[in-house]
């Protein structure tokens, strides 16, 4: 991805957060990459290159910055930029994609050949997937180095080496110090109990943290989601095992702080991955909203409620049984149904703060009699042809499904239509370009109808679902900003705006 010298310079001599992520300084004379807001004393220019990803800087040969710390720099933008085949490549990645056949088998995955996936991740991301891979599992090793007390087998399965001997030479490689070094130097304060960790995850401000809170509020699913004292609770299942996590503000910081309990280690790096799509870490809200803005009846949303983010999920399938439920009814019958189906048909989970089941498997749903606790016929049976399509395959929401074809293979089902499908696509698979135009709140925040909604919002591509998480939070009077912490006086009733409900 070509970079301004001109931009790079001036935000890495002004350290201006805003650029956190969005490019890395390496630099000549110590063989580091850096972050924009490095601390370290300012080297001259003649001494610096800019480079728009961590691979890339480490394909060049530079190592990590101790004192900065890349890995924990929000998602690099230049990804959003990328071919749809590269973005799915890197969610594979994300999943250990490579794990099980290496380069050739991803490609095969993805219906390219390894060459050309190659030649397309040296062009837009300057490494190989090779290297994004290796970057990826040191930048997590290094975290849990950082912020946990895991032992260092523990940390070397956890982030994805596939034994502690490789794990040590690629630390070493890296950063020129024994992982035992880097955790002397980590200086942590305290220790946690057995399974609990606590993760500092940072985004690019700023970020509209009540707007979030106050819409994943509207949406919690009793006895699975909790929104209380500024905090977000959910409980969690991967792979068998039952766990949670909370997520609050890192106050005087721009960052999430991520309480977690979870019994395997291996799977962290999948669960922060999770985290970060769920809240939109990785969004580069002034790129995004400067194209927004633009339209008069968006500017003074966009101006006084800065960082709006669109909210992502835990699952795709929690999503798409939610948005089911909700049609031609009203927001606390959904919940009410949702409850009953919790405890129901979903795992019993001795958990805290209200959180006493985890959500019901595709199995346990594909063939449950729904009616029976008083979800309608045609909604039910939509649920079941759902859930019988994921337990078969034929559908998932792993984020690597391009969004063309998850909204096809949604709207063959009964009951979903193209609305559902788009906000599905929002929420699941994170696309930035879905747009829901039919939900009442989207038109009359504009007061025009969804025909001449839908040929304004050409306008406003690629960027429509944060377009549409702004006409929500017009329609529900988020629109001023708040500070981190304060929770918006009036959530956002969401559900009463799907189709056909009441107004």
């Amino acid at each position: 991805m070509p970079l301004d010298w001109q931009v790079c310079s001036r935000a890495r001599l002004t350290r201006d957060a805003r650029f956190d992520g969005k490019f890395f300084i390496a630099v000549l004379t110590t063989g580091v990459y850096c972050r924009p807001i490095c601390p370290a004393r300012t080297c001259k220019e003649h001494n610096v290159r800019y480079y728009a990803t961590a691979s890339a800087a480490a394909e060049a040969g530079f190592r990590p910055c101790l004192r900065c710390r890349p890995e924990c720099s929000p998602g690099t933008p230049a990804w959003l930029g990328t071919p749809s085949t590269v973005l799915r490549a890197l969610r594979l990645i994300d999943e250990g994609g490579l794990e099980d056949g290496g380069v050739e088998v991803l490609a095969e995955r993805l219906g390219v050949g390894p060459r050309h996936l190659r030649r397309l991740f040296l062009k837009h991301l300057g490494a190989t997937p090779i290297t994004v891979a290796q970057t990826r599992r040191l930048q997590f090793a290094k975290k849990l180095i950082d912020e946990t007390c895991l032992p260092m087998s523990q940390v070397a399965l956890a982030s994805g080496f596939g034994c502690v001997r490789r794990f040590n030479a690629s630390i070493r490689k890296a950063y020129k110090r024994t992982p035992t070094q880097i955790r002397a130097l980590s200086k942590q304060s305290s220790l946690h109990a057995e399974n609990h960790y606590t993760f500092h995850l940072h985004f690019r401000p700023p970020y509209h943290w009540s707007g979030m809170l106050a819409f994943l509020a509207a949406h919690a699913i009793p006895g699975v989601e909790v929104v209380a004292s500024n905090t977000y609770r959910r409980s969690i299942s991967l792979n068998g095992l039952h766990g949670y996590f909370e997520v609050t503000p890192d106050d005087g910081k721009d960052g999430l702080i991520v309480q977690l309990e979870f019994g395997a280690p291996r799977s962290l790096f999948l669960i922060i991955e999770r985290v970060r799509s769920l809240f939109d870490l990785n969004a580069d809200w002034v790129a995004i909203f400067e194209s927004i803005r633009t339209d008069s009846a968006l500017r003074a949303q966009v101006d006084s409620a800065p960082g709006i983010r669109v909210p992502g999920c835990w699952d795709g399938f929690e999503v798409a049984v939610r948005a089911a439920m909700q049609r031609h009814m009203r927001a606390n019958q959904v919940n009410s149904l949702c409850r009953r189906m919790v405890r129901e048909f979903g795992q019993p989970y001795s958990g805290h703060f209200g959180l006493t089941h985890v959500f019901p498997e595709p199995r346990a749903l594909a063939n449950a009699k729904l009616t029976a606790i008083g979800v309608p016929k045609p909604q039910a049976e939509a649920i079941q042809a759902l859930a019988r399509a994921v337990s078969d395959y034929r559908i998932n929401f792993d984020r690597c499904v391009g969004t063309a074809v998850l909204i096809r293979q949604l709207t063959e089902i009964p009951g979903f239509a193209n609305v559902e499908a788009q906000y599905i696509a929002m929420r699941a698979l994170g696309e930035p370009d879905a747009f829901p135009s039919e939900y009442l709140d989207l038109h009359h925040g504009l007061q025009i109808g969804i025909a001449q909604l839908e040929r304004r919002a050409q306008d406003w591509r690629p960027w429509r679902s944060y377009a549409a998480m702004c006409l929500w939070s017009v329609r529900h009077g988020l629109t001023s900003p708040s500070r981190a912490g304060e929770l918006s006086p009036r959530p956002w009733p969401v559900d009463t705006a799907m189709p056909h409900s009441e107004a």
